[in-house]
């Protein structure tokens, strides 16, 4: 089969379009063909090893995942025989991360998946590039709100609202109920109001961390901000979360030492890919609470472009990739 391989780190030029074997499947494994995937943030920082913690996951040396790609969607091929949650032909979509044995390897024509894993039949709306774009951002969006416990009538404030993170967090918010002050810039003041943010800062016009008004939470989605920059946001016993590691890698010490302090805090949560995830969003996507935001598509044999976009930090929502013909 065809794959997007990189057997060393560094620029987008690494990966090579290569032929590989087709995984095999275990008895509690589901092979899907491969229909659409996405390239993302964490592809690109795995691929380079940046930050260079990430090598401790990936390899010291040498990446040992050598096929990239988390997000997917496609046809169920074959099942394992231990596999009762799935059958030949359904349409499915997930996330394959680095949990329940999962080794991402979305940028190829077949993935070997476990069965428990971040997998569900796709809502039979959706094409099979809105479901690839619908798992990485928004479980990295979920998992901050579940982990800041975010509930109706809050007030939070999203910085960098038009990323995979961003425009996820949202309308993950607003299905929530909560009140949302959405930061981003001129150009995408509109898209931002259209997934239902309550109030929205031109970061081009003003300095969001002089707003006036108080927060129960700050979510960086981003991470180009940091706590010591918004902490005066924070309502008395106020969160901040953020999706990186923050200037020195900072944001996972403070969200050991700031609950200590028993005012404003970091949180700072690892993110976990399950099945009750991936039929939350298959709820929410049948529902229309949530919709993907695409900006590009590409396809496989243009995976290297595709990298290049998204080190611009210009994209907005998600990049898709087309890897098999899209029957829907």
């Amino acid at each position: 089969m065809k794959a997007a391989v990189h057997t060393r780190y560094g620029p987008p030029d690494v990966v090579r379009i290569s032929e590989v074997d087709k995984p095999a499947v275990k008895d509690n494994q589901v092979l899907v063909k491969v229909h659409a995937t996405t390239v993302n943030r964490t592809d690109s920082g795995l691929r380079a090893a940046k930050p260079f913690i990430n090598r401790f996951f990936t390899g010291l040396i040498r990446p040992r995942m050598t096929v990239l790609g988390n997000e997917f969607a496609g046809d169920v091929e074959a099942v394992g025989s231990g596999v009762t949650t799935f059958e030949v032909g359904d349409r499915v979509f997930g996330y394959s991360g680095l949990q329940h044995g999962s080794r991402f390897g979305a940028h190829a024509e077949y993935l070997a998946i476990a069965e428990d894993g971040s997998l569900a039949t796709m809502p039979a709306t959706l094409t099979y590039e809105q479901a690839a774009a619908s798992t990485e951002g928004s479980h990295y969006a979920l998992s901050l709100i579940r982990k800041a416990k975010i509930r109706s009538g809050q007030d939070v404030l999203v910085n960098g609202t038009t990323g995979a993170i961003g425009s996820a967090a949202v309308q993950l918010l607003k299905h929530l109920g909560a009140n949302v002050t959405a930061v981003c810039d001129t150009k995408h003041v509109e898209l931002v109001k259209g997934l239902g943010a309550d109030r929205v800062i031109d970061y081009t016009a003003q300095d969001f961390t002089k707003d006036t008004q108080s927060y129960d939470v700050v979510l960086d989605a981003v991470g180009k901000s940091s706590f010591g920059r918004t902490k005066r946001l924070l309502k008395p016993g106020g969160i901040y979360l953020s999706s990186d590691l923050g200037p020195l890698s900072q944001n996972p010490i403070l969200a050991l030492v700031t609950p200590l302090l028993r005012g404003k805090k970091v949180m700072f949560p690892i993110p976990r890919d399950n099945q009750e995830m991936a039929r939350y969003f298959k709820e929410l996507l049948e529902s229309g609470a949530f919709r993907p935001v695409i900006d590009r598509r590409y396809r496989l044999d243009q995976i290297v472009e595709a990298y290049t976009y998204v080190e611009t930090g210009q994209k907005t929502g998600n990049v898709v990739i087309s890897v098999a013909p899209s029957t829907s």
